[in-house]
Protein backbone atom coordinates (compact mmCIF):
# COMPACT_ATOMS: atom_id res chain seq x y z
CA UNK A 1 0.00 0.00 0.00
CA UNK A 2 0.99 3.68 -0.85
CA UNK A 3 1.15 5.57 1.79
CA UNK A 4 2.20 9.20 2.70
CA UNK A 5 3.17 10.01 6.35
CA UNK A 6 4.31 13.22 8.64
CA UNK A 7 6.18 13.43 11.25
CA UNK A 8 5.59 16.57 13.18
CA UNK A 9 8.16 17.22 16.67
CA UNK A 10 10.65 19.63 17.73
CA UNK A 11 13.03 17.64 18.82
CA UNK A 12 15.23 15.86 16.03
CA UNK A 13 16.24 12.68 17.87
CA UNK A 14 12.66 12.14 18.44
CA UNK A 15 11.56 12.56 14.35
CA UNK A 16 14.82 10.50 13.25
CA UNK A 17 13.82 7.58 16.44
CA UNK A 18 10.06 7.35 15.03
CA UNK A 19 11.36 7.35 11.27
CA UNK A 20 13.37 4.38 12.23
CA UNK A 21 10.20 2.41 13.46
CA UNK A 22 8.29 3.89 10.56
CA UNK A 23 10.53 2.97 7.93
CA UNK A 24 10.97 -0.59 9.50
CA UNK A 25 7.24 -1.17 9.62
CA UNK A 26 6.81 -0.02 6.05
CA UNK A 27 9.37 -2.64 4.79
CA UNK A 28 8.23 -5.32 6.92
CA UNK A 29 4.62 -4.81 5.52
CA UNK A 30 5.53 -4.06 1.77
CA UNK A 31 4.21 -0.63 2.05
CA UNK A 32 5.71 2.33 -0.32
CA UNK A 33 6.21 5.06 2.26
CA UNK A 34 6.49 8.51 1.38
CA UNK A 35 8.04 10.01 4.98
CA UNK A 36 8.33 13.94 5.50
CA UNK A 37 9.54 15.70 8.68
CA UNK A 38 8.65 18.62 10.49
CA UNK A 39 10.00 20.67 13.39
CA UNK A 40 6.81 22.43 14.27
CA UNK A 41 3.49 22.89 13.43
CA UNK A 42 3.36 25.97 11.28
CA UNK A 43 5.99 24.27 9.11
CA UNK A 44 3.68 21.28 8.54
CA UNK A 45 0.79 23.62 8.07
CA UNK A 46 2.72 25.26 4.96
CA UNK A 47 3.56 22.18 3.70
CA UNK A 48 -0.35 21.26 3.94
CA UNK A 49 -1.72 24.34 1.90
CA UNK A 50 -0.06 22.35 -1.20
CA UNK A 51 0.08 18.73 -0.34
CA UNK A 52 -3.29 17.62 1.51
CA UNK A 53 -2.54 14.04 0.61
CA UNK A 54 -1.19 12.90 4.31
CA UNK A 55 -2.52 9.76 4.87
CA UNK A 56 -0.87 9.00 8.58
CA UNK A 57 0.18 12.44 10.86
CA UNK A 58 2.71 11.47 13.99
CA UNK A 59 2.23 14.56 15.70
CA UNK A 60 4.22 16.06 19.21
CA UNK A 61 1.59 17.38 21.87
CA UNK A 62 3.57 19.73 23.50
CA UNK A 63 5.60 21.75 20.48
CA UNK A 64 6.96 25.79 20.44
CA UNK A 65 3.93 27.78 19.14
CA UNK A 66 0.80 25.70 17.77
CA UNK A 67 0.59 22.60 19.61
CA UNK A 68 -0.39 19.16 18.07
CA UNK A 69 -3.87 19.42 18.89
CA UNK A 70 -3.86 22.96 17.45
CA UNK A 71 -2.26 21.49 14.33
CA UNK A 72 -4.58 18.52 14.23
CA UNK A 73 -7.91 20.59 14.44
CA UNK A 74 -6.71 23.38 11.42
CA UNK A 75 -6.69 19.96 9.84
CA UNK A 76 -9.69 18.42 10.48
CA UNK A 77 -11.44 21.36 8.90
CA UNK A 78 -11.80 19.46 6.00
CA UNK A 79 -9.82 16.14 6.42
CA UNK A 80 -11.46 13.59 8.08
CA UNK A 81 -9.31 10.69 6.51
CA UNK A 82 -6.47 11.70 7.72
CA UNK A 83 -5.37 9.31 10.29
CA UNK A 84 -3.83 11.10 13.50
CA UNK A 85 -1.47 9.59 16.24
CA UNK A 86 -0.44 11.85 18.98
CA UNK A 87 2.68 11.63 21.21
CA UNK A 88 2.87 13.06 24.47
CA UNK A 89 4.62 13.00 27.55
CA UNK A 90 1.15 13.60 29.91
CA UNK A 91 -1.57 11.67 30.12
CA UNK A 92 -3.78 14.74 30.53
CA UNK A 93 -4.37 15.59 27.04
CA UNK A 94 -6.05 12.34 26.11
CA UNK A 95 -9.56 13.54 26.59
CA UNK A 96 -8.40 16.41 23.75
CA UNK A 97 -7.78 14.17 20.96
CA UNK A 98 -12.17 13.49 20.89
CA UNK A 99 -12.70 16.39 19.19
CA UNK A 100 -10.32 15.60 16.60
CA UNK A 101 -10.96 11.96 16.22
CA UNK A 102 -7.32 10.88 16.77
CA UNK A 103 -6.40 7.57 16.67
CA UNK A 104 -4.17 6.91 19.52
CA UNK A 105 -2.30 8.88 22.04
CA UNK A 106 0.95 7.08 22.36
CA UNK A 107 3.45 8.21 26.05
CA UNK A 108 6.98 8.76 25.51
CA UNK A 109 9.24 7.10 25.43
CA UNK A 110 7.60 5.22 22.19
CA UNK A 111 9.04 2.03 21.22
CA UNK A 112 8.20 -0.07 18.22
CA UNK A 113 6.15 -2.96 19.92
CA UNK A 114 3.48 0.10 20.85
CA UNK A 115 3.60 2.05 17.82
CA UNK A 116 3.25 -0.72 14.99
CA UNK A 117 0.15 -2.13 16.39
CA UNK A 118 -1.42 1.70 15.98
CA UNK A 119 0.25 1.97 12.43
CA UNK A 120 -1.69 -1.35 11.55
CA UNK A 121 -4.89 -0.41 13.07
CA UNK A 122 -4.64 3.19 11.22
CA UNK A 123 -3.91 1.04 7.72
CA UNK A 124 -7.12 -0.90 8.74
CA UNK A 125 -9.20 2.21 8.62
CA UNK A 126 -7.54 3.54 5.86
CA UNK A 127 -9.29 0.54 4.11
CA UNK A 128 -12.37 0.45 5.89
CA UNK A 129 -12.58 3.91 4.56
CA UNK A 130 -12.53 2.70 0.70
CA UNK A 131 -15.99 0.78 1.25
CA UNK A 132 -18.97 2.02 1.02
CA UNK A 133 -23.05 1.83 0.82
CA UNK A 134 -25.01 2.84 -2.40
CA UNK A 135 -28.75 4.62 -1.03
CA UNK A 136 -31.28 5.86 -2.96
CA UNK A 137 -32.59 8.98 -2.46
CA UNK A 138 -34.95 11.36 -3.99
CA UNK A 139 -32.26 12.62 -6.38
CA UNK A 140 -31.48 9.60 -7.49
CA UNK A 141 -28.76 6.88 -6.16
CA UNK A 142 -25.87 8.66 -3.84
CA UNK A 143 -22.37 6.32 -2.94
CA UNK A 144 -21.23 7.51 0.79
CA UNK A 145 -18.49 6.30 2.29
CA UNK A 146 -19.02 4.52 5.84
CA UNK A 147 -16.11 6.62 7.45
CA UNK A 148 -18.10 9.96 6.78
CA UNK A 149 -21.54 8.71 8.25
CA UNK A 150 -21.58 10.79 11.74
CA UNK A 151 -24.95 8.40 12.46
CA UNK A 152 -28.14 7.41 11.66
CA UNK A 153 -31.62 7.87 12.75
CA UNK A 154 -34.60 6.29 11.61
CA UNK A 155 -38.26 8.01 11.05
CA UNK A 156 -40.65 6.17 10.31
CA UNK A 157 -39.89 3.86 7.26
CA UNK A 158 -37.26 6.30 6.06
CA UNK A 159 -33.86 7.14 7.51
CA UNK A 160 -32.09 10.30 7.78
CA UNK A 161 -27.88 9.72 7.30
CA UNK A 162 -25.94 12.30 8.76
CA UNK A 163 -22.74 12.67 7.49
CA UNK A 164 -19.61 15.30 7.17
CA UNK A 165 -20.58 16.34 3.59
CA UNK A 166 -24.69 16.83 5.04
CA UNK A 167 -27.52 14.51 5.30
CA UNK A 168 -29.33 11.95 2.88
CA UNK A 169 -33.12 10.53 2.90
CA UNK A 170 -33.43 6.74 2.02
CA UNK A 171 -36.79 4.38 2.37
CA UNK A 172 -34.90 1.80 4.18
CA UNK A 173 -35.35 -0.41 7.67
CA UNK A 174 -32.46 0.82 9.91
CA UNK A 175 -31.91 -3.25 10.51
CA UNK A 176 -30.87 -3.94 7.19
CA UNK A 177 -28.89 -0.89 6.83
CA UNK A 178 -26.81 -2.13 9.90
CA UNK A 179 -26.21 -5.43 8.06
CA UNK A 180 -24.28 -3.44 5.56
CA UNK A 181 -22.18 -1.31 8.24
CA UNK A 182 -19.18 -2.61 10.06
CA UNK A 183 -18.11 -2.77 13.56
CA UNK A 184 -17.56 0.78 13.67
CA UNK A 185 -21.22 1.51 14.16
CA UNK A 186 -23.17 0.85 17.30
CA UNK A 187 -26.63 0.64 17.82
CA UNK A 188 -27.26 3.25 20.34
CA UNK A 189 -31.15 3.22 20.33
CA UNK A 190 -33.83 1.50 18.80
CA UNK A 191 -33.92 4.67 16.43
CA UNK A 192 -30.01 4.86 16.33
CA UNK A 193 -26.92 4.01 15.06
CA UNK A 194 -23.83 6.00 15.84
CA UNK A 195 -20.37 5.67 14.27
CA UNK A 196 -18.13 5.05 17.01
CA UNK A 197 -14.72 7.37 15.16
CA UNK A 198 -17.44 10.28 15.69
CA UNK A 199 -18.40 9.56 19.27
CA UNK A 200 -17.52 12.88 21.81
CA UNK A 201 -19.06 12.18 25.09
CA UNK A 202 -21.12 9.49 26.74
CA UNK A 203 -23.59 9.74 29.44
CA UNK A 204 -26.16 7.10 31.22
CA UNK A 205 -28.78 8.83 28.54
CA UNK A 206 -27.17 10.22 25.27
CA UNK A 207 -23.86 10.23 23.14
CA UNK A 208 -22.77 13.45 22.06
CA UNK A 209 -20.91 13.59 18.60
CA UNK A 210 -18.47 15.50 17.25
CA UNK A 211 -20.87 17.67 15.09
CA UNK A 212 -22.54 18.46 18.26
CA UNK A 213 -25.65 16.07 17.68
CA UNK A 214 -27.17 14.35 20.95
CA UNK A 215 -28.30 10.50 20.39
CA UNK A 216 -30.20 9.26 23.02
CA UNK A 217 -28.64 6.10 24.91
CA UNK A 218 -31.04 2.84 25.45
CA UNK A 219 -31.04 1.63 28.80
CA UNK A 220 -28.66 -0.09 30.11
CA UNK A 221 -26.18 -0.28 27.44
CA UNK A 222 -23.76 2.51 28.67
CA UNK A 223 -21.36 0.13 29.84
CA UNK A 224 -21.85 -1.81 26.00
CA UNK A 225 -20.91 1.05 24.32
CA UNK A 226 -18.42 2.39 26.58
CA UNK A 227 -16.34 -1.11 25.70
CA UNK A 228 -16.77 -0.87 22.26
CA UNK A 229 -15.17 2.41 22.15
CA UNK A 230 -12.67 1.27 23.96
CA UNK A 231 -12.34 -1.43 21.87
CA UNK A 232 -12.32 0.72 18.89
CA UNK A 233 -9.73 3.14 20.09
Amino acid sequence: MKLKLAICDDDAKQRDYLTEIVTAWGKKNRHLIELKQYISADSFLFDYEEEKDFDILLLDVEMPGRSGIELAKEVRKENQAVQLIFITGFYEYFSDGFDVSALHYLIKPVDAGKLTPVLDKAIGNLTNRMRSILISTSDGDVKLSLADIIYIEAENVYLNIHTIHGEYRTRMTLGKLFEELDDTFFKAHRSFLVNLKYIKLITRTDVTMTNGAIVPLSRGIYHDIHAALVKYL
